[in-house]
């Protein structure tokens, strides 16, 4: 099945991959991208044109988003259906990651 083959790809998701996936809930061109992650984490993250249009080529690959021109013929990205499985599996992950974070945290602060 296609989604095994991607999940087992791509979970752990790189910081990149996953904000260019979660900028996706609205279809957006790459410079949307670059500036929705930019605002969304506050300036730590600024995505390079090469490394946004390098990670948007292989997930058009994978089949993770897809492709179309808008109006005025600037490329849009959307996340597909398999995108949207991927990242409620990846959305997982992070909650069980960050439930154990938070029980076990005081033994870092002394």
């Amino acid at each position: 099945m296609k989604i095994d083959k991607v999940i087992k790809s791509y979970i752990p998701m790189t910081e990149t991959a996953f904000y260019i996936l979660l900028s996706l809930t609205t279809p957006r061109h790459g410079y949307g991208i670059i500036k929705h992650v930019e605002e969304l984490t506050g300036g730590r993250i600024i995505l390079g044109s090469g490394t946004i249009y390098g990670t948007l080529k292989k997930m058009q690959r994978d089949e993770i988003v897809t492709v179309y021109a808008d109006e005025s013929r600037k490329i849009i990205y959307e996340v597909s259906p398999i995108g949207k499985e991927l990242m409620r599996n990846e959305i997982s992950r992070l909650k069980e990651l960050h439930a154990n974070a938070l029980k076990f945290e005081e033994g870092f602060y002394d």
